[in-house]
């Protein structure tokens, strides 16, 4: 490999130890970046705790000869967030890059949604998302060299998904979180981009959708290579933008207003017959 990308540059990813994040995490090896892989190890819907799949993953990268430490904390919870962005600093000397990949998934529709179940989902997506980019950019603030953040949302929270309301939500959160974090920390020359993956994962595995779609052409290692992008010099000053990755398909999302109307009289409300009249019109992109 004649370009290595990330070549001494320290990246902490959550949600590491599959799916994804393995596939993120095994590409930036190879790539020369010095990896803090975090995962706790539970069940697609956030059941248990175990370190082995992180740690197992951690010792075929260091066979390969990268640089590789593991952290098994809740990235939910500010102590542990904060913990693994230290983590990076003290084992490697600072902090380049974090990828954002940790999630869980309880799916229900909103008819039968338990208020855990949302929560859990939730907490798990946008407060672990927040709580490491608020993590991380404390750490790039402080070292003064920018920073590479991404973070991860999904067309559901884009367009919706039957079965998916706690996950549409967090996703449409995530969203919101890019751009704001994209504005706050541009004084830090700090990047933050999101991708919106469509890959089969032991997250999607079960989802009608993918039954016809197979690894070959919707593996997660389609999507890490935009990952990678978006984690090194190669996006220039690319900020606050929402990559999509559906195998060899690549797109961005972004909220968009339409042409809208005004009224004659900048002093009188809109009458709802007038809204109804004229919605045709006022929506056209």
């Amino acid at each position: 490999m004649t370009d290595r990308w990330l070549e001494g540059r320290v990246v902490a990813i959550t949600g590491a130890a599959g799916g994804l994040g393995r596939a993120v995490a095994t590409l930036f090896s190879q790539h020369g970046a010095k990896l803090v892989l975090n995962d706790l190890g539970c069940s697609v819907d956030g059941v248990g705790h175990s370190e082995d799949p992180v740690n197992s993953l951690a010792e075929s990268l260091r066979a390969e000869g990268a640089e590789v430490i593991t952290h098994h904390g809740d990235v939910a919870i500010a102590s542990e967030a904060s913990a693994l962005m230290q983590s990076a600093v003290t084992h490697f000397g600072g902090l380049d890059g974090l990828v954002c990949l940790a999630g869980i998934q309880r799916e229900r529709t909103v008819l039968k949604m338990e208020e855990q179940d949302f929560d859990a989902v939730y907490r798990t997506v946008v407060k672990g998302s927040m709580l490491c980019a608020q993590a991380a950019g404390r750490v790039f603030a402080q070292q003064r060299r920018g920073g590479h953040i991404v973070l991860c949302t999904s067309i559901a929270g884009m367009f919706g998904n039957y079965g998916q309301v706690n996950g549409s939500a967090a996703s449409a959160a995530v969203y919101g979180l890019t751009r704001t974090l994209a504005i706050e920390l541009k004084k830090q020359s700090v990047r933050v981009n999101a991708i919106a993956p469509i890959a089969r994962t032991r997250m999607t595995e079960g989802q009608p959708m993918f039954a016809a779609m197979p690894d070959e052409t919707y593996g997660a290692h389609f999507v890490a290579p935009a990952v990678l992008f978006l984690c090194s010099s190669l996006c220039g000053e690319l900020s606050g933008e929402v990559l999509s990755i559906a195998g060899t398909k690549l797109s961005t999302y972004r909220v968009v207003e339409s042409e809208g109307a005004l009224l004659d009289d900048p002093r009188t409300a809109w009458d709802p017959r007038e809204i109804a009249r004229r919605f045709d019109a006022l929506s056209r992109l």
